[in-house]
């Protein structure tokens, strides 16, 4: 699986974007995928994930604010975000988990996308 994340640059406060990630590879396996981000010292924090079942989950942070979603014809994952305010600047990640079964035990493989930089001045 190969993710090619796209979107992201400076947006003024209250401003809306729209990161997009493109998803090739062995798509079939994959059983989750979600957007992640990432700030200069900090750990990569979740953002948003979507199931294969279209089960969605959103950072309290975001709630609201934000909304991941996943177009299956084109293969690619999108995270629209709207009212954005400076604490949402970092580097987004998206992510995609393929899961493997072999003789009954369950393997999940991350695979990240290269990261695009949101920059959100007040």
């Amino acid at each position: 699986v190969q993710l090619q994340a796209s979107g992201g640059g400076l947006v003024q406060a209250g401003g809306s974007m729209r990161l997009s990630c493109v998803i090739s590879g062995n798509i079939g396996s994959i059983h989750a995928m979600g957007w992640y981000r990432q700030t200069p010292g900090k750990q990569r924090d979740l953002v948003a994930t979507i199931t294969n079942g279209g089960t969605k989950n959103h950072a309290d942070s975001v709630k609201g604010r934000f909304t991941i979603s996943r177009d299956s014809y084109a293969n690619t994952l999108y995270l629209q975000m709207n009212s954005l305010k400076p604490e949402d600047t970092g580097v987004y990640y998206c992510n995609a988990v393929r899961t493997v079964v072999r003789a009954g035990i369950t393997y999940n493989y991350p695979t990240w996308g290269q990261g695009t930089l949101v920059t959100v001045s007040s």
